[in-house]
């Protein structure tokens, strides 16, 4: 089974039919993750109607000014969420340092949550990456998505052996620097993901369609040198070993994984 492990499908408007369709059809388990509560709920929605969709909650380092003065409000929204995302921090970006603060003082409360839950956390690092992975430590996070990860090898390697799994994207196709990290990767973190529909419109200015992640496998095949068949597998074996004996995501492994 494909796995996009990074996707935000209540970004897609009149293409969401024939998004679910691809994702049914070619099998592509994707995690929706979510920049604040509409696109939760929208995310919720848009779960009803395709069994191989996971919603998650977060609030983005973008949104963070807009939830930090009401975070109590949010508990029934991580209560519910079987996964924390998207959170984290942007350093890159957001160029206003005023907002640090603001945005540390979001991820906390998140990460205090996951770690009391034991929830997995799917998490944004642009330009923050060694601050991000301090407060992993901090809170004690044993299991964390780095979605796009982007900066430099050294910290690469301290989340490396922190335990952390890793997406690999679009911008594979582009970057000499996201192809050195794609290789460095050890194959038991490696996850794939697309951040559909933006990510591809971010970088060449297309939406994109599910099926970009069938693109990613093959340019990660290509770089690791094996076959797409063989990087499907070890992305699934990834996935499923990342959620095993989770209690918040024992219906989807059951239901989908079984």
């Amino acid at each position: 089974m494909l796995i996009d492990a990074h996707s935000h499908l209540d970004k897609y408007e009149e293409e969401l039919e024939s998004a679910l369709k691809q994702i049914n059809e070619h099998r592509i388990f994707t995690i929706s993750t979510s920049m604040d509560l509409p696109s939760y709920q929208r995310n919720l929605k848009i779960a009803d109607m395709c069994d191989l969709v996971l919603p998650t909650f977060g609030i983005h380092p973008w949104n963070a000014s807009e939830y930090v003065g009401r975070l109590e409000g949010l508990r029934w929204a991580i209560n519910q969420s079987p996964m924390i995302g998207e959170i984290g921090l942007d350093h890159h970006f957001v160029t206003d340092v005023s907002q640090y603060p603001v945005q540390t003082k979001v991820l906390e409360f998140f990460l205090a949550a996951a770690s009391q839950q034991g929830k997995i956390v799917n998490l944004h690092t642009k330009g923050a990456e060694k601050e991000v992975l301090d407060l992993l430590r901090r809170y004690n996070i044993q299991r964390a998505i780095i979605h796009w990860y982007s900066g430099p090898l050294d910290v690469l390697q301290a989340m490396i052996e922190q335990g952390l799994y890793f997406t690999v994207g679009v911008e594979v196709f582009y970057s000499s620097h996201i192809q050195n990290i794609a290789q460095a990767l050890p194959s038991e973190r490696l996850l794939t993901e697309t951040d559909n529909p933006g990510g591809q419109k971010w970088l060449k200015g297309t939406r994109a369609t599910p099926l970009l992640i069938r693109d990613v496998v093959q340019k990660l095949a290509e770089l690791r040198k094996t076959t797409d068949q063989a990087m499907i597998e070890t992305v699934e074996s990834n996935f499923t070993r990342l959620i095993h004996d989770d209690p918040w995501l024992l219906d989807i492994r059951n239901r989908v994984f079984g």
